[in-house]
């Protein structure tokens, strides 16, 4: 009899929990990859982007521990030359570098253009009077490359809004590792397609001890929201993985662009 009122108490209670969770079960497993995710970087790049995008490439697989999707990888992104060679991609991410041959820009920018996602770091964005190609400076909200700091040397950040799905978890400011920074004019934020998701803060100022970065508007992290894409300044040397808030920062902006694809968030799926 003890034995019986104890297996019905059991059940009254699990019944009881199950009952205060009307969701149902909290986990979504994934029962095939979710997406597709091609991974781009060069060889060719300055030896400490070169060592950052080695890196980098680590991290990406480990996000993708147990197949949750398709991730591929490409040392020559200009082979990708065509819309077609993208489309099935839910987010392109470049590591130090970018499409250098008109058809393979061409491709890129349709892909944007219908939908495509995209995460950059560091050099993946610099641009200045040789690079021609204005879609690619309206894409990254205007702004050029102004100047940067020297050495590499971490710095205080500060999150612009808590209320974005990249920043709603990390701290309001919070020290990143090293990494080279680059300043643009005219700055982002000025663009008003442009959502400014994190700033290096004014207190770091001045910035440097060979080449010394002294005032200015600072954004290291934004978006334009005439596209799926968000851009991230560090990426420069070996230790932007060493630090658990950039990580976090880091798989955020990934798990955001692509969840945003416009054929369906695939995490929910």
């Amino acid at each position: 009899m003890r034995t019986f009122t104890l297996i019905l108490l059991t059940m009254l209670l699990a019944g009881t929990v199950h009952a205060q969770d009307p969701e149902g079960y909290p986990a979504n497993y994934a029962k095939a990859p979710r997406f597709k995710a091609l991974v781009y970087y060069t060889q060719n790049a300055e030896e400490a982007h070169y060592e950052f995008s080695l890196q980098a490439v680590e991290f990406f697989k480990k996000l993708n521990y147990g197949d949750g999707f398709i991730l591929d990888f490409t040392t020559d992104i200009d082979s990708y030359d065509t819309y077609d060679k993208l489309k099935d991609y839910s987010i392109v991410v470049m590591l130090d570098g970018y499409p250098g041959k008109p058809a393979a820009r061409q491709a890129f920018q349709q892909y944007m253009e219908q939908g495509g996602g995209w995460m950059g770091f560091h050099v993946a964005a610099y641009n200045d009077k040789n690079t021609n190609w204005p879609w690619f400076v309206d894409f990254l909200g205007g702004g050029v490359f102004y100047c940067n700091n020297w050495p590499p040397q971490p710095v205080l950040v500060e999150v612009d809004t808590t209320e974005h799905p990249v920043t709603k978890n990390l701290p309001k400011e919070f020290v990143v590792p090293a990494s080279e920074w680059y300043q643009w004019t005219p700055s982002p934020r000025q663009n008003p397609d442009v959502e400014v998701l994190l700033t290096l803060s004014p207190k770091n100022y001045p910035l440097g001890i060979k080449d010394v970065v002294n005032f200015g508007d600072f954004p290291i992290v934004w978006t334009n929201t005439k596209y799926r894409m968000i851009y991230l300044n560090t990426g420069h040397g070996t230790e932007c993985f060493i630090d658990a808030a950039q990580n976090l920062l880091f798989t955020n902006a990934f798990r955001w662009v692509v969840s945003t694809d416009p054929h369906g968030n695939p995490f929910e799926k």
